[in-house]
C-alpha cells in the first residue's frame, strides 16, 4: 500500500482523485470500455514506467488506473 500527495498528474493531465494499481491494466481498460465508461485519458505508456488511463467513477471522481511496466 502506498499513499502519495500529488501536485500534478504528469504528462499534462489533471491530478487524479485516486490512483489504483492493477495487475493487468489492459484488461481493466477493455472492461471499462465494454461497460461504456468514458475514458478521460487514453491508455498510455508513460516515460516513468507505468501504463495507465483515467476514468471517472459514478460520483465524478477522477481515477488513475495503472500497472507498472516491466
Amino acid at each position: 500500500m502506498q499513499l502519495s500527495i500529488a501536485s500534478e498528474g504528469g504528462s499534462g493531465t489533471p491530478v487524479p482523485d485516486l490512483s489504483i494499481e492493477v495487475d493487468d491494466v489492459d484488461a481493466v481498460h477493455a472492461r471499462a470500455q465494454a461497460l461504456g465508461h468514458k475514458i478521460i485519458y487514453p491508455l498510455t505508456d508513460e516515460p516513468w514506467g507505468v501504463r495507465r488511463f483515467y476514468v471517472r467513477d459514478p460520483a465524478g471522481k477522477l481515477l488513475n488506473i495503472l500497472s507498472h511496466t516491466r
